[in-house]
């Protein structure tokens, strides 16, 4: 048995679930749109070309978790896997997780998402488990702030490695699938690294490196 890791975002489903629940709430009039609009696609820019910086990413992305009653929060999200998750989920990567399942492999998705937009990704595409960025949560409401370190880029392979040491699986074998150049330092551990409709720059890397190229799209 061998770990399939997968990155959600732009990997398994065309489209960033992050960006998309900004937007999201947007739509919905949740959050002021122009200015939240503005900072979101700003973020996201950053995030494509590698320059982000997480923890002030975080401190915006987390703030309406903190304003909003949890069955609000529950309600919307529901809402939000109907109206946009949906569209992007992606047959070959389903055909992909199923494949890794055929082969007795354990399905992992790593992201830097936060857990509250990602964890009902995870269990509609059925994976085995989820690592994500965790928001803090104290007596049943979200804090804004983030619980342990944050699921990106090198946290990545930080929190891997913590839940290696607390599951009986090892990096033999594995695979990780992923868009980003945000990824490289995990792609770089693993058996099997796999650049799926990549940036420019994993896909350069990738070339130079001989590792697989795919498209789910």
């Amino acid at each position: 048995m061998a770990l399939a890791i997968f990155d959600l975002d732009n990997t398994l489903l065309n489209g960033d679930s992050d960006h998309a629940w900004g937007e999201f709430l947007c739509e919905k009039g949740i959050v002021d749109t122009e200015a939240y609009r503005q900072a979101n696609d700003y973020f996201y820019e950053q995030y494509v070309a590698g320059t982000l910086d997480i923890h002030e990413f975080l401190t915006f992305a987390l703030k309406p978790l903190a304003e909003l009653e949890t069955e609000q929060l529950q309600n919307l999200h529901q809402q939000f896997m109907e109206e946009k998750v949906t569209a992007m989920m992606l047959p070959k990567a389903a055909e992909l997780l199923q494949t890794h399942k055929n082969n007795g492999d354990y399905t992992l998705i790593i992201t830097a998402t936060n857990r509250f937009v990602t964890g009902p990704i995870a269990a509609k595409l059925g994976v085995n488990e989820i690592i994500a960025t965790d928001p803090e949560m104290i007596d049943g409401r979200y804090t804004g702030k983030i619980a342990g370190t944050p699921c990106f880029q090198d946290g990545k392979v930080t929190r891997l490695n913590t839940w290696l040491e607390n599951n009986p699986y090892s990096l033999e074998g594995s695979y990780f699938y992923s868009d980003s150049n945000n990824d490289l330092p995990l792609l770089k551990l693993v058996d099997h690294p796999v650049a799926v409709d990549a940036d420019e720059t994993l896909t350069a890397t990738a070339e130079q490196n001989n590792w697989k190229i795919i498209s789910l799209r």
